[in-house]
């Protein structure tokens, strides 16, 4: 059976651009049972904080972290990212086939913005092939509030992790 991870992610700039933060929370499932230790879900927390940036830099920045952080630590199994950010779940699910094949121009013909960014994003996806979902924002889930929490908390220079 294969491993599940599952992903939350979030990010917040003060003033937009302004000063900012990304939050994840990732929770790993062993062969369908949820890897327990003490009676608790195993549940790692990242974030970070960019000085300038924009809200939707760190949408993107948040599960390329997170997607690194596997990597990096070899974890594998089923990846499922969990996100309140359209922009990002349309972007990745989406408009992104039509930006490859459009020498990264968008609808507009204008190039998109936080190539770089989706670029990278790509890259990991490709890679790992997670799948992604939209989760209402600031509607009670428990993992997406505590990554809202994160990235919000680096935004402020007071970091919760």
């Amino acid at each position: 059976m294969k491993n599940k991870i599952k992903i939350y992610t979030d990010g917040s700039a003060r003033g937009n651009p302004g000063p900012a933060g990304w939050g994840a929370v990732i929770l790993l499932e062993q062969n369908n049972k949820l890897k327990v230790k003490s009676g608790k879900l195993k549940v790692i927390e990242i974030g970070g904080r960019s000085a300038h940036s924009t809200n939707n830099q760190m949408e993107l920045t948040a599960p390329i972290e997170a997607l690194k952080y596997l990597k990096k630590h070899k974890k594998s199994g089923s990846i499922e990212i969990h996100s309140d950010s359209k922009y990002v779940i349309t972007g990745i699910n989406e408009w992104i086939h039509n930006w490859l094949r459009n020498n990264w121009r968008n609808a507009n013909k204008k190039p998109v913005l936080n190539k770089d960014l989706w670029l990278e994003l790509h890259e990991l996806n490709s890679a790992l092939g997670p799948v992604w979902h939209y989760v209402e924002g600031h509607s009670g889930h428990e993992h997406n509030d505590r990554a809202d929490v994160i990235a919000t908390s680096f935004a402020d220079g007071e970091p919760a992790i």
